[in-house]
């Protein structure tokens, strides 16, 4: 594991560093989603763990513990997220690999942070560490903590093993139970500038970087993200017809697009109400302004009233996105909504 960090989370690092003499045990990172959180803090753990820490607070990448780290086997370090995150499947052909085994395999992978997962780290850190150093969790996103599980970390907050540290992440304070708020140091995490993001995109080789960056409102790794998962097709086939709304319109389009993850249309539909309410409001467009034209009509078009439920419809969906009883006809819902508010 590289120990670099992305060009807009210097001044977050070096202001980090000044709460290592005086450690808390748990610290709360919070930003925006897409502007790498994930890789902030699991650079901070190594460099929390490594033997020969750099005077900048990096990792020295040559010591054991780096060694052990980077292989993702570290004695002290635990990373706790959804199965749906988890880089890897479980390895197939195990012997004596029963039915039930079998079938978990096919499920879905969770998209929560369970119970289990939490319970897990009980014997980790009731037992010494390896290296007579500290011992580090780190966990993300923490909205993702079911009821369960939010309870089972909060028992382990209110009362921290000694020489443990929780690196936590969250995307949306807003869904983390406050008690768990209260007992964590939290740690804000800015957004980068639009300059800053677009430069480091175009290094990465990004085509069509700003379009990607405006349409995720400036989070570089989810523009990047969306650049490589080639889903502009289907976005724009949403735009389309959130541009110049019909019925017909409509129901082909939930057609086409009931394959595709939910939470891309609900997202897309949000960010595009946003921009026709700012329009409305300001004549500032955030998202999507290639089609300046179409929002300006919309704008002047709606009342106010009803732009508001449309946001609010929209910002309900997204609860409920990934669990639809059926994608197509929660797209029809959805987009015939938009259209009836358009008409």
């Amino acid at each position: 594991m590289s120990n670099s960090i992305y060009p807009w989370q210097e001044s977050s690092w070096q202001q980090l560093q000044a709460l290592r003499p005086r450690m808390p045990h748990a610290i709360l990172f919070h930003g925006a989603a897409g502007i790498g959180k994930s890789d902030f803090i699991e650079r901070f753990a190594q460099g929390l763990l490594c033997e020969a820490v750099l005077a900048d607070g990096h990792a020295c990448g040559q010591c054991a513990s780096c060694g052990w780290f980077s292989q993702q086997n570290h004695p002290d370090y635990r990373r706790v997220r959804p199965e749906s995150m988890e880089d890897e499947p479980p390895a197939d052909g195990e012997e004596g690999e029963g039915e039930a085994k079998k079938a978990a395999k096919s499920k879905t992978p969770s998209k929560e942070i369970k119970i289990e997962q939490i319970r897990a780290l009980a014997d980790f850190m009731n037992i010494s560490t390896h290296r007579q150093g500290l011992r580090v969790v780190v966990l993300y996103p923490a909205e993702a903590l079911n009821m369960p599980a939010s309870n089972a970390l909060l028992k382990t907050l209110e009362e921290p093993p000694p020489g443990t540290v929780f690196l936590v992440a969250s995307n949306s304070l807003e869904r983390v139970l406050p008690t768990i708020l209260s007992r964590c140091r939290k740690f804000a995490m800015p957004m980068p500038s639009h300059g800053e993001a677009l430069a480091w995109l175009k290094e990465q080789g990004v085509a069509d970087a700003d379009s990607w960056l405006r349409e995720q409102g400036g989070a570089p790794l989810a523009a990047m993200t969306q650049a490589e998962s080639g889903s502009r097709e289907d976005l724009e086939t949403l735009l389309q017809l959130l541009a110049h709304p019909s019925i017909e319109g409509a129901l082909k389009v939930a057609d086409k697009l009931q394959k595709v993850p939910l939470s891309g249309p609900v997202s897309w539909l949000q960010r595009w109400l946003y921009d026709v309410f700012s329009y409305k409001l300001a004549g500032n467009i955030r998202y999507y302004p290639r089609y300046q034209k179409e929002l300006a009509g919309l704008a002047d078009k709606i009342h106010v009233s009803r732009l508001l439920a449309a946001i609010k419809g929209a910002n309900e969906r997204r609860a409920t996105a990934d669990h639809p009883l059926s994608p197509k006809l929660f797209l029809e819902d959805m987009l015939l909504e938009y259209t009836n508010c358009c008409a």
